[in-house]
């Protein structure tokens, strides 16, 4: 038993013995596989115009509206003369009161004034002026003649009572489209809700935000791209015309372009805005060229078949690229723009395929 016990013991050594060899070997090649150089592709930093490209969504806004309503609310509704989509003209009827009480009302406003008119006049004659010649009263007498006969307050509530009557009638201010219309003949109108809105159909804007990063490129006159998300296939064209001076909590600008004319789109229409502006002299390289080490930005170069770091600050961005800024950036580098995300700084590299951008 003992010499079976034995013959065990130094089989398991042999076995022991012959995986040493085999474990060293398997390390070696690991340690190679760790020193075989990183395949790269590269291309050369140069200084060139960048395309750069704003992307943000927006809203349509007319360029003149009004919300409309009676000055007075005494009355009922007569009439109303359009509808929600209505096309009027400056000037056009829109609404009018019921105006019996109104005309009654100014009728007994001007049967007062012409009665103290007429008191006004034996005020002038008792004072031995002659009221035919009224340049000839001084100021002074005239203006005691009209408080004493109740000239002046009766000719001022004569005014009130004509303007009344006149607002009975709403009248558009410009020529526009009806909108979010309220009002229904015979009830009373609301004093809190506008009868109606009006928006100008002389122009339309866009209104959108961009970052506070962006403004460099933009500015007065810069031309957009306007797509209505509710037209895919639709492109309209405008200007910049505003540029609030001002940044809010989020470190966005507001912006206003005005668009060059198209009668399908509508007042708070959604649309996607794009703007286009090259940027000249600036060291633009692929997106895919910049990593994260430690929470920062890194590009990598080639120098001598070797890749290294240099921290860098990206700037402006359109859908590829980025333009980057760095104390150690020269014309010329070697970037690596592919095969870059586990180098470290002096890991070996090989080059794949050169590219060139143009």
């Amino acid at each position: 038993m003992r010499k079976y016990a034995l013959i065990a013991i130094g089989s398991a050594l042999i076995l022991a013995g012959c995986k040493e060899p085999n474990k060293s070997k398997q390390d070696g090649i690991a340690h190679e596989m760790e020193d075989l150089p990183a395949e790269v592709v590269i291309e050369t930093l140069r200084s060139r115009t960048f395309a750069h490209e704003i992307v943000c969504n927006g809203k349509v806004v007319s360029q003149r509206q009004a919300d409309l309503r009676f000055k007075s609310a005494t009355e009922p509704i007569a009439a109303v003369m359009v509808k929600n989509g209505s096309r009027v003209k400056k000037g056009q009827t829109i609404a009018r009161l019921m105006t019996s009480a109104l005309e009654n009302k100014l009728k007994q406003a001007k049967s007062r004034l012409e009665q103290s008119e007429l008191e006004m006049k034996d005020v002038l004659i008792g004072q031995g002026y002659n009221t035919t010649a009224q340049n000839n009263v001084p100021e002074s007498v005239w203006k005691l003649a009209q408080v004493k006969s109740g000239y002046a307050q009766n000719h001022a509530a004569y005014e009130l009572a004509r303007m009344e009557l006149e607002d009975a009638t709403m009248k558009a201010p410009f020529d526009g489209i009806i909108a979010n219309l309220s009002a229904k003949a015979f009830c009373m109108p609301d004093a809190s809700t506008p009868v109606c809105r009006i928006i100008s159909t002389g122009g339309l804007s866009v209104e959108f935000s961009v970052l506070e990063t962006e403004l460099q490129v933009l500015g007065t006159g810069t031309k957009v791209e306007i797509m209505p998300y509710a037209l895919p296939d639709t492109k309209v064209y405008g200007n910049i015309t505003e540029i609030n001076p001002l940044v809010d909590e989020k470190g966005l600008v507001k912006i206003r372009a005005d668009i060059n004319g198209d009668k399908r789109l509508f007042e708070g229409m959604n649309v996607r805005i794009r703007i286009q502006r090259d940027v000249p002299k600036q060291y633009v390289v692929p997106k895919t060229a910049i990593v994260l080490r430690s929470g920062r930005q890194v590009m990598f170069t080639l120098e001598d078949g070797k890749a290294v770091w240099n921290y860098v600050t990206t700037g402006l961005e359109n859908l590829d690229s980025y333009t980057v800024i760095g104390e150690t950036l020269k014309e010329g580098m070697q970037v690596i723009v592919s095969g870059n995300q586990n180098l470290a700084h002096h890991s070996p590299v090989i080059i794949a395929k050169p590219t060139n951008r143009k």
